[in-house]
Parts: C-alpha cells; sequence; structure tokens
C-alpha cells in the first residue's frame, strides 16, 4: 500500500444497515406512530435551532440516561389509534429493523484481509448494535456513548485515528450523512459519502489499491 498502513473508518446506521429512512419509518408504521406528527415535533433535534441545549446531542454522547430520553420522546410523540406512546423500550423498538447489510460487512472484511486497519464510528442512542459482526470486521470501535463525542465534532475522529495507530490523512471515512464526512475531509482523510454498496465498494478499492496513487490529504474520490 505505497509503504503506508491505511485505515477504514466506517459508520453503522445507514451504512451497515438499510438507509435510516426506512429502518424509522417501520418503527413508526409498527408502533402505531403519526409519522408527519413525529418529523414536526423532531425537527428541532436535527435542524440546528435548539442552539446546544439538544437531548439528541447529549444522548449520543452518553450525558442523558436513556431511559429519560425515551420518556421525553414518547411525551412528544401522538398515536394513530388514540392511546399513549409506550415509553419503555422505545429505542430497542426504534432500530429492531436495522438489519445487518451483509455485503457491506464483506467489502470490509476484505478490506482488512488486505491489510487495512478497520473502524467503526457510529453516533449511538443508547442502543444494541450487532456487536457479532464487530470482532470479523473491525479492530476498533468507536461508540459516541461509550466515550462522550460525538460526530461531527473532531475530536471524535482524531480520537478514532489515535485508537488505530494512524493519521487522518491515511484513512478514508464512510458515512451516509454529508455533514460528518465533511469534518473528516476538513481533517485530511479521505471521504466516502455512501450511496449504496456498489458505489462504496469502488471508492474503498480506488483508495486502499496499492497501484494507485494516494489520494491528495481532503481529497474526496471521484
Amino acid at each position: 500500500m505505497n509503504g503506508t498502513r491505511r485505515g477504514v473508518i466506517c459508520d453503522w446506521g445507514g451504512v451497515l444497515t438499510p438507509p435510516l429512512l426506512e429502518g424509522i419509518r417501520a418503527w413508526l408504521r409498527a408502533d402505531g406512530i403519526d409519522i408527519d406528527h413525529y418529523y414536526e415535533v423532531t425537527r428541532p433535534y436535527f435542524d440546528g435551532s435548539l442552539n446546544g441545549d439538544n437531548p439528541v446531542h447529549a444522548l449520543e454522547r452518553g450525558e442523558i440516561d436513556t431511559r429519560e430520553f425515551e420518556r421525553e420522546l414518547a411525551a412528544l410523540l401522538r398515536s394513530t389509534h388514540g392511546g399513549p406512546v409506550v415509553a419503555e423500550g422505545l429505542i430497542d423498538r426504534m432500530f429492531h429493523g436495522f438489519d445487518p447489510v451483509h455485503d457491506m460487512y464483506e467489502t470490509l472484511h476484505q478490506a482488512r484481509a488486505g491489510g487495512a486497519g478497520t473502524a467503526l464510528l457510529s453516533n449511538s442512542w443508547g442502543n444494541c448494535y450487532p456487536r457479532e459482526h464487530f470482532d470479523r470486521t473491525f479492530d476498533t470501535v468507536v461508540i459516541s456513548g461509550e466515550v462522550g463525542m460525538r460526530k461531527p465534532e473532531p475530536r471524535i475522529y482524531l480520537h478514532t485515528c489515535e485508537q488505530m495507530g494512524l493519521s487522518p490523512e491515511d484513512c478514508v471515512f464512510i458515512d451516509d450523512l454529508e455533514h460528518n464526512v465533511r469534518t473528516a475531509e476538513e481533517l485530511g482523510m479521505t471521504g466516502i459519502l455512501h450511496t449504496d454498496v456498489a458505489a462504496t465498494k469502488a471508492e474503498l478499492e480506488r483508495f486502499l489499491t496499492p497501484d494507485g496513487a494516494p489520494p491528495a490529504p481532503g481529497q474526496k474520490v471521484a
């Protein structure tokens, strides 16, 4: 690999699982929750309007208890059947349909078998992960709630690189959210905005190929 060990840092939800929108909508339908109302009341969590006092960010850093967040979120939601939204176990139900995308795991297996370092970097909602797949796939696992940091805070990217023993310039970062990829690129990583397995695999192979020139720091693979 041009004399330099390369690293692959990968997101979980929306990359190693089907798209986030699919999983969330499946949960809303299964729980009988008004979908339009859900997006209305949760929009401030994601549009930057809460000015730092954001319970989702606090949850992702592990600063608040999962059960507390479930109670607060359930109180905001509206059911389609007239009864209350059950708070207990809400997050487990939310992520129940986030099944592994085995082709994407296999892509990472191949990268690791070829000598690349591999890491998971995921923002957690206190949810359970399919860790039975992780030992074979990753050298390093960084879960936001376990380290008190979250994407797109630069420090969690740098922490992940440090755990891998690599510099950002030697790493590629894969995520389905553009703002997360943008931060990685600003730190010197090669960014891959994930849309489907085939496209991500092709871009990753270009990054890892021993015969091709490595991308310039911060350059996005086209």
